[in-house]
Order: structure tokens, then sequence, then C-alpha cells
């Protein structure tokens, strides 16, 4: 009973954290892939004041030739980046005119930072590498709904540039785009020339940079590596000319990861306390059960220490046969739930095939807390035992 309890005990912390965590990274990859990328640098002050889309934090040409020489740098373990510019405009369909949120990019350099993109764009994307073209515009459903505009219609954008003065353009609708958590999202699409045009800039210039990392998990040591690059450039009042900014620090969803990870530590508690409990029940029935064995053996001569031993390797054992044992079944569970193909959805992100897995490390850790426990659960029950008077406990009914 002890020996099933273990088992399941690590059945469900194996399945349970194979599950989560991958349920986790593809919901972190689904946000990272489609709209944030895993970095971004801003010009200093531009994240404090992000909702008002700030023109006259923009990064000048001389800031992005001292970012590309970072990324040059570390293009190893650097995939990808996106040079984009946001700021908020005045759309109108020549009836009715409302407020839009845009991102104006280079699409080749958007579609390989954020490749997760064009699966939100509604309509056939021929080269996802040419999403956006100059001319053309990709509204969010919301808005091509309330104004009722369709692929092919023509639409003004009204903008103010960072002097203050007021300029127009028109653009034809190319797609619609789904926001990646409801219907509510005011952000579309322009390319990065038509921006430029729009709000007068004159040769390069930027407000943001998305980064893509080839592996994910060097997140937090290439976040204080390029920290440390961007350190070294300051302005005239010796102040940090660039912020550097995670996925997590711009975006909720990082207290859902936070979430997902306090669950698992959770489970790994209750794990703990059905180890602690079941080893420490089981070990003190046995001392008990064998009180006369116990003095038999202390008569004959047998160290106390041994008889201690004896009790611990009892517990040991149990812990590494039924820690065994349950990470093989939770292994095998994790690899039928693969074979079974479950789907879920993520926000609008609809159909997502659910890949587990779990870490060898995982394991590990999983496998020697179970036999730390059991280990120290059967340390009081063996001393007991150790420490028994011969007499005493052959007279012991």
């Amino acid at each position: 009973m002890t020996s099933m309890l273990i088992i399941i005990g690590v059945v469900m912390v194996v399945v349970f954290s194979g599950v989560s965590v991958s349920f986790k990274s593809m919901m972190i990859g689904s946000i990272t892939d489609s709209m944030l990328g895993h970095l971004q640098i801003h010009k200093k002050g531009y994240v404090s004041s992000i909702d008002n889309l700030p023109l006259h934090l923009n990064i000048n040409e001389k800031g992005i030739k001292q970012l590309e020489n970072i990324f040059e740098k570390h293009n190893d373990v650097i995939e990808a980046f996106s040079y984009r510019i946001k700021f908020g405009a005045m759309l109108s369909n020549f009836q009715e005119t409302t407020n839009i949120r845009l991102t104006a990019v280079q699409p080749q350099m958007e579609n390989a930072a954020c490749p997760r993109l064009v699966e939100r764009i509604n309509g056939d994307i021929q080269d996802p590498d040419k999403f956006i073209e100059q001319g053309k515009i990709i509204i969010p459903e919301n808005l091509a709904n309330g104004l009722n505009l369709k692929s092919g219609d023509e639409v003004v954008l009204v903008a103010n540039n960072k002097d203050g003065s007021v300029n127009g353009l028109s653009l034809k609708v190319s797609n619609v785009i789904e926001g990646i958590m409801g219907p509510s999202g005011r952000d579309g699409f322009i390319h990065i020339n038509d921006a430029k045009t729009l709000l007068r800039i004159n040769g390069e210039e930027i407000n943001e940079v998305a980064i893509r990392l080839k592996n994910p998990d060097n997140l937090n040591g290439m976040n204080k590596l390029i920290a440390n690059e961007l350190s070294q450039f300051e302005n005239k009042q010796n102040m940090p000319v660039f912020e550097l900014h995670t996925w997590a620090d711009l975006s909720p969803f990082s207290t859902i990861a936070a979430i997902v990870d306090l669950l698992i530590i959770t489970i790994k508690m209750v794990l703990i306390a059905i180890v602690l409990i079941s080893i420490l029940n089981v070990m003190m029935m046995s001392v008990y059960e064998r009180v006369n064995e116990i003095g038999t053996i202390s008569a004959i001569g047998t160290l106390p220490s041994k008889i201690l031993w004896l009790f611990m390797a009892e517990g040991f054992s149990l812990a590494i046969i039924s820690t065994i044992v349950g990470n093989i079944i939770g292994v095998l569970a994790i690899f039928f739930i693969n074979i079974a193909k479950f789907h879920f959805s993520f926000g609008r992100m609809k159909n997502i095939l659910l890949e587990t897995s779990i870490a060898p490390s995982e394991i590990i850790s999983v496998s020697l807390i179970v036999i730390f426990i059991a280990v120290i659960s059967s340390l009081q029950p063996a001393l007991k035992a150790s420490r028994m008077q011969p007499v005493d406990a052959l007279r012991h009914v």
C-alpha cells in the first residue's frame, strides 16, 4: 500500500509537470512568436510612457548602428530581430472615423522575429516575408467589422508626427488580423516605409526592436548579457540611452506562467507529504510488529548501528523501487498523451497540438526528493528500533 501511494505520487508529479510545463512553454511561445519576441529594446523611458506611443523617444540612425553591432557580435544566439515604429492614428473609411494603434514593420524582418504572426492574419498569405506591402494596411477584426471594411477597400490614416504637425495617407486594406486574446484589440500593421511617409521621418528611425533568440532557455542569460552591452551607451547627462525588457516584463501573461510554476511546486509538496506520511507510518508499524525479532537479534550480539541500517535500508529500498516504477509509468503516460494528440485553444490561437515532454532533470529532482524524504522518514523508527533494550524487547507481547 505504501509503495502504491509513492508510485501514484510520483506518476502524478511526472505527468502534471510534463503537461503543465509544456502548456506553459506553448503559451509563452504563442505570445513571443506572434507578438512580442523574446526581448525588446527601446529608448530609455519609452516603456513607462508606452500607452501614449511617444514618437519623441525614437532610436535614431546612430542608435540603430550601435544595436546592429551588438546583434552581429551575438549572432550565434540571436536568431532574428525586427525594427518597428509604433504610433497611434485615426482611421477613416470616408464615412466614419476611429482610432487605431499601428505597428510599422519591415515584413521580412518581422516574419523572422515573430514567425507565428501570419497565423493570426485572415486570408491566404502567399509569401510570409511579404505579408504586408507598401500602400496597404492590415486592420484588426473589430475595426473591420465596425467600419464594414474588407480586403481592397480604401481607407485614410491621419496621424501627428513628433513635431505635432498632421499628415494623412491613403491605403488599401489587404487583410484582417485577429487579436491574440480576443476581438477587442485595435492593433494593425503597415509597411515601415509608409509609416515614414505618414510621420515625415527622414532617414532611419525606429522606436522598438523585437529580438528572437535561437534558444528561449537562454533568455535570462542573454537579458543580462545584452543589458550589460547596452549600459556602455550613455547620453550627455551620463544616463543610459537604451532600455531592455523581456517578454515577461511587457506581458501580463507572465503572471499565468508564474501561477503554473506555483502549481507544480504545490504538487511536489503534496508528493512530499504523501511520501513522508506513508513511509513514516509503515516504518513505525514495522518496528512495533517486530519488537520480539529486534530483541532476539540484539540479544545474539547484533550492534545497534546494524539494526539502525536494516530499517534505513528498508525505507531506502522501498523509495528506490517505487520511484523507478512511478517514473516509468509517468513517462509512459506522457508518451500516450502525445500519441492521443490532444488539442487546445489559447486565446485566438485555435487547434494547438499539445506536445508534452519532461526534462530528465525534472525526473531526477523528483526522484531525489522522494528518496531523501523516504530516508528521513525512516530515521526516527530506525533509531527507536536500534535503542531498544534486548530484555524489554523480548518480553514485549
